[in-house]
């Protein structure tokens, strides 16, 4: 670090300003291949660039130098030559550090061994590294590096860009499906005085101003459907919710959920939608892995499918484990069917303690019309036929006060804005939750949470 500091301070005293304001007129590097890549060995062209980017690696003696320069699109090399781009200029170039920022102003072509390069007019340096870079194989193989650090991952790591240059692709195709079929995206507040929509832990925080707390949200629903009270009918989020809950390699406190809500939509709707949606996000991004999101996915109803993981009826057969029924089935769910579900598949007819905002099942007493959806061996997907009858609402919320009265730290809380805005009349409504994460995870091949998320929680 002291000797690029030393060349820090020898660039000020030659007159270069090692941190310019500004660089216009750029190139990305995937463009100027895409244009001559067809180049044969050794053919020259005429085309002038404007490049900048990374400096990964320098090689060449005399006067002649090759340099690697890397942006987020990819890679090329830069011909420099003493006697085109001067002494002086030359010389600083060949003696900046890898890990510089520079640009780079020059012609394309072909070198003789076939790999398509710039010959330099002109560079610019547009920042100094005052720091080397990771080592490709070495600095970054321990994880919490990678995780702490996600800058150092990504500038020695091509696959981790490509990942999440991934990430933002499927989050573009989401909401492009999302409007063009009508779809409003819409925001709804993250701090709220009353945490809602999941069955989960909350954050609090203090608003000083106010002198009071509020909660970070743990999830977008009742807003939203308040949205749909309003008749805004067709509506969608993508945002950060968090709880207060462990960390796991599925789980991270602050996660990216995409939440959208119907009138006039039950949960086979929704269902039929979210079949659609998933295969058009992996046909867009290009998805080539082993999961065949072609519709129509499998559908399983919860008890039969435990029935034949455990051999045990949820009905009639003593359960294992602690805490009420519904919570026994749900950890029967999770420990014993969902590791297997590998195949899109959507696990149909919950029990009504597990679910305070879904709509009583049609045929089945005791049960409500919910769905989640499995692929890669985890649930990425939770839907409701919504319940909007205002009594019946009223009602769960004092079941889940119960439930908290007998030791549950799991509830949702009594919200009587929302059953006041029911009152006013919610049409029939399906609604969905999507893990964007975890769906990362499943279109990614990753098995870690932390993999998919730029920042990750990480232990002090």
């Amino acid at each position: 670090m002291d000797d690029r500091r030393a060349k820090l301070e020898r660039l000020r005293a030659q007159g270069v300003d090692p941190f310019p304001h500004e660089f216009d007129g750029v190139t990305p590097i995937a463009d100027v291949h895409a244009a001559h890549d067809h180049l044969d060995a050794g053919e020259e062209t005429d085309a002038a660039y404007r490049i900048a980017g990374r400096l990964t690696a320098r090689r060449g003696h005399g006067g002649a130098a090759f340099l690697d320069l890397v942006d987020r699109s990819g890679k090329l090399q830069v011909h420099g030559k003493r006697d085109v781009l001067g002494e002086e200029s030359f010389e600083t170039l060949t003696s900046l550090d890898l890990g510089d920022l520079l640009g780079v102003d020059g012609v394309a072509f072909k070198s003789r061994r076939g790999e398509l390069t710039l010959r330099a007019t002109a560079w610019t340096l547009l920042a100094k590294s005052l720091r080397a870079p990771p080592e490709k194989f070495h600095g970054l193989e321990d994880v919490e590096t990678r995780y702490r650090h996600r800058e150092l991952d990504l500038i020695a790591n091509e696959e981790i860009r490509e990942l999440f240059i991934l990430r933002s692709r499927v989050v573009r195709a989401l909401r492009r499906w999302l409007d063009d079929r009508g779809f409003l995206e819409v925001e709804t507040p993250i701090l709220q005085p009353l945490y809602g929509g999941a069955l989960a832990r909350p954050f609090v925080t203090h608003h000083n101003a106010l002198d009071r707390d509020f909660y970070l949200r743990i999830a977008d629903e009742l807003y939203l459907k308040r949205l749909i009270v309003g008749g805004l009918e067709r509506v969608y989020e993508i945002g950060k919710d968090f709880r207060n809950e462990g960390i796991s390699h599925k789980h991270n406190p602050e996660f990216t959920m995409l939440e959208w809500y119907e009138a006039y939509a039950d949960y086979e709707d929704i269902a039929r939608r979210l079949e659609e949606l998933i295969a058009y996000v992996a046909d867009d991004v290009g998805y080539e892995g082993p999961i065949d999101f072609s519709p129509p996915w499998r559908r399983l109803r919860l008890r039969d499918v435990i029935l034949e993981k455990t051999r045990l009826d949820i009905r009639s057969d003593e359960l294992p484990g602690e805490g009420t029924w519904g919570k026994r089935v749900d950890a029967l769910l999770s420990k014993r069917v969902e590791p297997d579900l590998h195949q899109p598949t959507f696990v149909l007819d919950y029990p009504k303690e597990l679910s305070p905002f879904a709509k009583d099942h049609r045929a089945e007493p005791g049960y409500v019309e919910r769905f989640e959806c499995f692929a890669g061996g985890m649930e990425f997907a939770n839907a409701f036929t919504e319940l909007n009858d205002p009594d019946e609402q009223r009602a769960r919320f004092e079941q889940q006060r119960a439930d908290e009265a007998a030791g549950d730290e799991e509830t949702q809380p009594y919200d009587e804005d929302f059953v006041h805005a029911l009152e006013h009349g919610m049409p029939p409504t399906g609604g969905i939750g999507i893990g964007i994460d975890r769906l990362l995870m499943i279109l990614s091949g990753r098995s870690s949470i932390r993999e998919v998320v730029l920042f990750p929680a990480m232990r002090s």
